[in-house]
């Protein structure tokens, strides 16, 4: 028997042991926090790499145009509290806080809400929505490839900021927000107390 042949067997069963080795690489991931609270990703967005964003003014713009044909100007509301909302039609958690948002705008005189609809969906379809899902506040359709440049682009939804009197932002949440999480953190950013408003009907209340 040739000699070398048993070293010629043992390389090949190491080169076989590296390749079973290597195989199982794409195992899948396991599973996220299930804690972690329930955010919409646009599908057009799901897997897109993280692009650094720039840096944003403390004070932000913004104005739009509403689906009912007005003129929404961030600025105009200084000295309210304005709870800027980005949401989308497809969007479960976003549907779910938007009672609680529109009883906000209407229950307190120093709280405003502006929806911003990040979506591609046309004004008459909107329209329909809203005819089924009614809002006290203004709402305006933002184009998905450009939107409001001082504020982040959403990475989920919904994504909500919270806007001081003074037109700084007070407070970003990204997921489902409560009106008692809005009043809360005004309470917190120096605005009015939960105390002070506990003789007032809240906004989540039946």
């Amino acid at each position: 028997m040739n000699p070398r042949i048993p070293a010629v067997l043992l390389v090949l069963l190491l080169l076989a042991g590296c390749r079973q080795a290597t195989a199982p690489a794409d195992e899948p991931a396991a599973d996220g926090d299930a804690g972690a609270p329930a955010v919409a990703v646009p599908a057009d967005e799901a897997g897109a790499p993280d692009a650094e964003e720039p840096v944003r003014p403390d004070t932000p713009a913004l104005q739009v145009t509403t689906v009912d044909g007005g003129e929404y100007d961030l600025a105009q509301h200084r000295g309210q509290w304005v709870v800027v909302n980005f949401w989308a039609t497809w969007c479960s958690p976003c549907l779910k806080e938007m009672p609680e948002l529109s009883a906000l705008h209407t229950m307190r005189e120093h709280i405003s809400v502006v929806g911003l609809a990040y979506e591609e969906i046309d004004v008459p379809a909107m329209r329909s929505f809203l005819a089924e899902r009614p809002v006290a506040y203004p709402i305006a359709i933002i184009d998905v490839y450009d939107p409001p440049a001082d504020f982040d682009t959403p990475r989920g939804l919904p994504m909500t900021y919270l806007i001081a009197p003074d037109g700084k932002v007070a407070r970003q949440f990204l997921g489902p927000v409560t009106a008692k999480d809005i009043e809360t953190a005004i309470a917190g950013s120096g605005g009015p107390s939960l105390e002070s408003l506990s003789s007032l009907p809240g906004p989540g209340e039946a």
